[in-house]
This record gives C-alpha cells, structure tokens and sequence, in this order.
C-alpha cells in the first residue's frame, strides 16, 4: 500500500503533541463542512514578528486576523519586553557587503576558516532578503508610528568586525524611543513620550496594528493547523471564548508564536545540557512552543533546535509551566565582582559574558561537560560580588524584562533577593563559601580553599593592574575586599530560543525534504534566520525583515478555494 511522503511525516510527528504546549494539538484535522469565520491570512502570534507580518498582508491588500492566546490587557511578548535594540544598516553602505555580512552571521558558509554552513541550503535567500529590508527597519517603524523616535547607536555596528561585509555594509544599530533618550524605567504605563527600549519599539508596531483595524482575537490560542487534500494549510483551529473556533485562510497562515522557552518537554529534548534545571529565560512564560507542535503535525521539518540567544543568567525560584524564570543580569564583569564555577575557581574573563560579539554564544560555557566525571562544573556558576558592587548597583534590569514587567519582584538596593534567600550573604569569603556549598544545586562540590585563593588572586591582578589569568580588561577590574560578601547562581539563559520550524527566505516553512509546505510561513523565533552566530538586537531585527516578507509573500498568493 502506498502512501504519501506528507502523510508517513504527519504521522510519524503525531506523537510529539505529548511534549508541548497545552493549546497545540498534535494531529492536523480536514476542513470542515462549515467555518465559522474566514480571513486572507491568519497570523498566530501578536509580537514583533506577527505584528509585522500582519501590517505587510495588510497593506498588500489581504484581509487579516491575528490570533493572541493573551488577553488584551496583558499582552506582555518577548518583543515588548525586551532591551528594544535593533538593526538598520545605513542606506548607502555596500548591499552585496550587506548580504555577505548577513549570511555569515546566518549560517557561515563564506567565512573561510568555517568548515560547512549551519543552513546553507537557504541562507542567501536569508541573506538577500535581510540586505533587501533591514536598511528600512527604522522607515517601517516611523510608517507605523510617525512619533516613534529611533536613536541611532555607533557609527559601525557590527559586532563581528572579522566578518566578510562587516565594514563594507555600514551596518548600525539603533535603541527605541520616542524621545532623544533611553529612559531605563519601566515605561509600560508612562505616557507615549516616555516610552523607551521594547516598550517603544513594541508601541510603534502595536500602533501600525491598530491604526489599520485588523482584526485581532485575544485569549485565543491557536490549537491545529487545516490542510486540504493536496497538503495545503487551508485553515486553523482556535478556541474563542473558551468555545472551538474554525478560522478559513484563503490565502496562507502565517506561525510567529515565539520559541519553546517555558515548554519543559522541548527544552529537555533539544536543549544542550540540563535542559529543565541548568536553563532559564527572561522572556514571556507563554512562548510554550505552540506553533512549533502545530508545524510538525503537518510535516514541518526542524533546524538548529538547539540554538538559544542565551549567556549566563540569574534563575529564581517562580515558576511557569515547571521552570524557573529568569532575569537579565547585566551586572557581570563589572568591577568588584567574578564568576566562579562550583569549585570556586574562575573559568573565563567575566566580560564575554555581557559583551558583544561572545554574549549571546556564551551558554556553550555554561553547558561545558566534563567527560572525565560527567559533570557540569559550571551549572550553575557563582556570580560573587562584595558591597561596593551591591549597594551600588542593581543585579537585575528594572526597565525591561522579567523583573521591569512584574513577574518577578526585585527592589533597586537588592534587599528583599537577600531576604528571600535569592542572593546568598556572608561576612567572609569562607563563610560564603560554605553557604554555596550548602546549596542542593551546589552538590557540595564547593572547595573552601578554592574560593578563597580565588577572590585573593583576583585581588591581586586588581592592584597590579593586569589580568594575566584570562585577560580581562583593566577598566573592569576592582577587588573583592569590603564589607560583606555576595553570591547568586547563574545558568545557561537569556531571551529566547532561535531553533524550530524549517523555514527558507521567502519564509515558506519547508518539510524534512526541504519542499515548501503549501500556504505556511513563519517568522520571528520559531524560525530565527540568525542560526549560526547572535548580535544584540538580532531577533527584533528578524521580526520586521522576515514578518514583512512573509506577510507580503502570503497576501499576494491566490486564493486556494
């Protein structure tokens, strides 16, 4: 008996619906006799990506819904909550240079010392369309918003300066506002005026939304993905108040539902390392991985599952789906602190942790098996700092983020993290070091003499100047000597994952043939292009360049029925 390639994928991928989310069901369904309402084009997900990808099908003619399992009132994305950094190359740098740069960064086949490409089968269609689009990103946002305020940053903004076009393409990245500064507040309920970072970036593309009337429902999570007999996406499912909703797509549907970051099963099954434990993110609790299960049912192949735009981070015990939340720790490799592993010894310069180009890449650290003993001597790792770094500065980032949108609670001296065990604190190195030890995620690995040689060397290279160790810059070295002594466990975590959907440059999602699933497109982290390496700002750039594609791409095909 004969039976076709799509349908031997649809059923042999039936069963990962077990692993996710509660929403997303695992087998595609048929169409039904009857819809109960009928669009264009369906775009699930109301972040950066969708919102984009909505204005461009728009503004292309095409009638669009936008499924949001949020409420309206509560409609916190990862795009909202984020740092608001984007790219937008100048208009007259070099295009082919553009291009050459983008692909490295994508997949890096042209970068000669690079043995294969992460994705060389689509990256210069990648690539074509980032040189193509990314050069108008802040055009787009002012089109959305004529108020919104993008602020130039550096003149050269390539973090990957050994890149090919990285010079040549002029590339720049700018920070959100709607004023002539970044205010570092949190700004969701300041006036438009006062909005900074995500929050302005977010307001803009939520005003294009707006101003166009498309329709959006929230509180509707999409559940399953329509194909016809043909292997089309003909339609999705919902629920709409709490009641089945069928939802025609005379055109294309359109997955921008984030990553898998609070979906436990996915993260252990594609994350490096202690995927549940040794991992956290500082994004929003609801990207569960939904649109992934849904891609998969209907034969979506996978790429790079396992990459994360991720470093270091603080992990705290408030839980979403199972797993602990994270929160945005900029305050690593600055004066007065290091990082040490579970032994007490340090294992790299503090400042590729925060700092372009290693920031986003340094989770590889973090999940560092030790084959000899197979363990994993860095997670977590052990951010130490004294009162000079602590009574001056804020561990976490109160403008944006996990602890700027409320999920979870963090005073600017720090205080009530110490009272609620989250910062460990001692009044000598010894007796820090025995309350690391203590620690279940510790193993009583900790090695008092270690930690205490540690913070002595370390002090040393400070008063003569020079890191000889690991190298780290002068200007961020300061000793570790006055009055108490602080500890917080970092893991693997940042933003978001980038790994999921198989998807090329026109944004088509592709099967494990690398065949285009008719009338699917995806955009933003379920699909990130930025596969091999990261720079901050990265993923709110993709969301504009490939939103807009495949929302254009979408709009202008013809109607299936």
């Amino acid at each position: 008996m004969s039976i076709s390639r799509r349908k031997f994928l649809v059923s042999s991928t039936a069963g990962l619906g077990l692993i996710g989310a509660q929403t997303a069901s695992a087998a595609p369904a048929p169409a039904p006799a009857k819809w109960d309402k009928t669009y264009d084009v369906v775009v699930v997900g109301l972040g950066g990506a969708g919102a984009s990808a909505a204005i461009e099908a728009f503004d292309n003619g095409a009638k669009v819904l936008i499924l949001e399992k949020q409420a309206k009132n509560h409609l916190y994305n990862n795009t909202r909550m984020s740092g608001g950094g984007f790219h937008c190359p100048d208009k007259d740098g070099d295009p082919i240079a553009l291009k050459e740069y983008a692909k490295a960064m994508f997949s890096g086949e042209n970068i000669p010392w690079k043995g294969e490409g992460e994705q060389e089968e689509v990256s210069e269609g990648l690539a074509q369309g980032w040189a193509k689009y990314s050069p108008l990103n802040a055009e787009f946002l002012k089109m959305c918003d004529p108020e919104f305020h993008p602020l130039p940053r550096k003149a050269n903004g390539a973090a990957f300066k050994n890149f090919p076009g990285a010079m040549e393409s002029h590339y720049r990245a700018y920070s959100s506002s709607y004023s002539d500064k970044v205010n570092r507040y949190n700004a969701k309920d300041k006036p438009k005026a006062e909005k900074s970072r995500g929050e302005a970036f977010w307001n803009a593309l939520y005003n294009g939304v707006l101003t166009r009337k498309i329709d959006v429902l929230y509180e509707s999570p999409a559940e399953r993905l329509l194909t016809n007999n043909d292997g089309e996406v003909i339609g999705i499912t919902a629920k709409v108040n709490g009641a089945p909703c069928t939802i025609k797509a005379n055109k294309a549907v359109i997955l921008c539902s984030g990553g898998f970051e609070y979906n436990k099963a996915m993260r252990k099954a594609f994350l490096e390392g202690p995927g549940e434990t040794g991992w956290a993110f500082y994004g929003s609790p609801d990207n569960t991985g939904d649109g992934i299960i849904m891609g998969l049912a209907v034969g979506a192949g996978l790429q790079k599952v396992g990459k994360a735009a991720a470093r270091m981070i603080m992990s705290v015990p408030i839980k979403h789906h199972g797993l602990n939340m994270g929160l945005d720790t900029p305050v690593v490799g600055s004066k007065n602190s290091i990082l040490v592993d579970n032994y007490g010894n340090r294992f790299c310069s503090e400042t590729k942790v925060i700092e372009d180009p290693s920031r986003y890449m340094f989770y590889k650290e973090a999940v560092h098996m030790n084959i000899d003993d197979l363990t994993y001597p860095r997670l977590p790792a052990w951010f130490i700092c004294d009162d000079q770094l602590l009574s001056k500065r804020t561990l976490t980032d109160l403008g944006h983020s996990t602890a700027g949108f409320g999920f979870v609670p963090w005073t600017k001296d720090n205080q009530d993290a110490i009272k609620r065990g989250w910062i460990l604190e001692a009044n000598s190195p010894e007796e820090l070091a025995a309350k690391i030890k203590a620690q279940p995620a510790n193993k009583d690995r900790m090695v008092a003499e270690n930690f205490v040689k540690t913070i002595e060397k370390f002090n040393a290279a400070c008063a003569k100047g020079v890191d000889e160790e690991f190298q780290r810059r002068a200007n961020t070295l300061g000793p570790i000597n006055t009055g108490k002594y602080y500890a917080v466990p970092l893991v693997a975590g940042g933003p978001n994952t980038k790994g999921g959907l198989a998807a090329n440059g026109e944004r088509e999602v592709l099967d494990w043939f690398g065949n285009p699933i008719p009338r699917l497109y995806a955009a933003g982290e379920i699909a990130s292009a930025l596969k091999f390496v990261y720079q901050g700002g990265g993923n709110l750039t993709e969301c504009i360049v490939y939103g807009r594609i495949a929302g254009k791409n979408a709009a202008n095909l013809k109607n299936w029925g």
